[in-house]
C-alpha cells in the first residue's frame, strides 16, 4: 500500500487575519518594550503600574497599550489586574522579546520562546526521560507539542495540562518507534480529518473493549478546537465512558510506533511506514448527520471495532 503526502496548506483567512492583527499590534516600540517586560517577570505576570514603572511610562498610555494587545489576543488580564501574555504572544514573539545579553532587570526567555509553566513542563519530561532521550529532544517535542495545541485552543486554561499530556504520549511514541522503549502491547491508531467524532468514538469504544491489552492513541490531520459534544452523548447511550481526549495534530512517531493505522476519511494525508498495517474506514462524519444517524454510525464504528480488536488480541 502506498500513499503520498499531502501538499501542505496555507492558513485559513480567519487565521491569517488574526494573525495579521497580532503583528499589527506588535509593531510598535511602545508595545514591545510593555510585552518585553511582562515575559521578563519570572512570575509570570505583571499589574499596569509595575509594567508603567518598567517602561518609564504614565499608567494611563500603558493601559491604552494594554487595550490594544488585549484585543488582539496578545495579553489577557486575570481578576482585571494581573497581565499575562498569551500562548499566541509567546509562540509568535517569544525570542523578539527576549532581553539582550547583559540587560540587566530582565531574563532571558527560552529559545523556543515558552511559557515559565511550560519551561517547567520541559524540565519535569527531561528528568523523566533521562535514561532514553537528550534533554535537547525532550525540550523540542515539549515546546512544538505546546505551540501545536496553542495555535487550535479557545480556551487556555488547561493548555499546560494538555501540553504535558501530549507531549509525554509523543515521547513514548518516540520510544517506542525508535526501539528504546520495550514494546508488549499492540499499538492502535485512530485518524480523521478533526479528531473530534469518528476517531474519538471508536479509540473510546476500543479502549473499553481491549482494556490494558491495547495501547490506543487518536490524531486528527486537521485537528479541531474541542471534541464534538455529540460524540460524549453517543458513547454515553450505550455505556461507554468517554476516555477524557482531546484533538491532537497528527505526528510521524505516533504513526512509527503503531502496529495497526485506521483512517477514516482523511485522504492521502497520513503518511505510511513499511510493516504497519492500515486501514481506511469509509464512514460519515456523526457530527454532519442527525442524531438518528449519528446513532447508525456509532455503531457501525462500534462492530468494526469489535472486529478489529478480535484479530488483534
Amino acid at each position: 500500500m502506498s500513499r503520498e503526502r499531502s501538499q501542505p496548506r496555507p492558513i485559513d483567512q480567519a487565521d491569517a487575519l488574526r494573525r495579521a492583527a497580532q503583528i499589527s499590534a506588535a509593531a510598535d516600540a511602545d508595545r514591545l518594550r510593555i510585552l518585553s517586560s511582562i515575559a521578563a517577570e519570572p512570575a509570570g505576570g505583571l499589574g499596569a503600574h509595575q509594567i508603567a514603572r518598567r517602561v518609564d511610562a504614565e499608567e494611563h498610555t500603558v493601559d491604552l497599550q494594554l487595550d490594544a494587545l488585549e484585543a488582539a489576543g496578545l495579553i489577557e488580564r486575570v481578576d482585571g489586574e494581573t497581565v499575562l501574555l498569551t500562548a499566541d504572544a509567546w509562540m509568535r514573539f517569544g525570542r523578539l522579546l527576549a532581553a539582550a545579553p547583559g540587560q540587566a532587570g530582565l531574563r532571558r526567555v527560552g529559545d523556543a520562546g515558552l511559557p515559565p509553566t511550560v519551561e517547567r513542563i520541559a524540565r519535569q519530561l527531561q528528568y523523566r526521560y533521562a535514561s532514553v532521550f537528550s534533554p535537547e529532544t525532550v525540550r523540542k517535542y515539549v515546546a512544538e507539542s505546546y505551540a501545536l495545541l496553542a495555535e487550535r485552543a479557545r480556551i487556555r486554561t488547561y493548555l499546560p495540562t494538555l501540553t504535558t499530556k501530549y507531549a509525554t504520549d509523543r515521547l513514548s511514541a518516540l520510544a517506542t518507534a525508535s526501539g528504546l522503549s520495550p514494546k508488549g502491547t499492540p499499538e492502535v491508531l485512530f485518524v480523521c480529518v478533526h479528531n473530534a467524532g469518528r476517531s474519538q468514538l471508536a479509540s473510546s469504544i476500543m479502549q473499553h473493549i481491549a482494556g490494558d491489552r491495547i495501547h490506543v492513541r487518536s490524531a486528527g490531520t486537521a485537528p479541531a478546537p474541542a471534541v464534538e459534544p455529540a460524540i460524549r452523548r453517543l458513547l454515553d447511550e450505550i455505556g461507554v465512558p468517554f476516555a477524557q481526549e482531546f484533538p491532537k495534530p497528527l505526528t510521524t512517531e505516533v504513526v512509527q510506533a503503531s502496529d495497526v493505522v485506521v483512517t477514516m476519511g482523511c485522504g492521502d494525508a497520513c503518511p505510511v511506514y513499511p510493516g504497519r498495517r492500515y486501514l481506511n474506514w469509509e464512514l460519515d462524519d456523526p457530527a454532519a448527520l442527525p442524531i438518528d444517524g449519528a446513532r447508525r454510525v456509532r455503531d457501525e464504528v462500534y462492530d468494526r471495532v469489535e472486529r478489529l480488536t478480535a484479530s488483534i488480541t
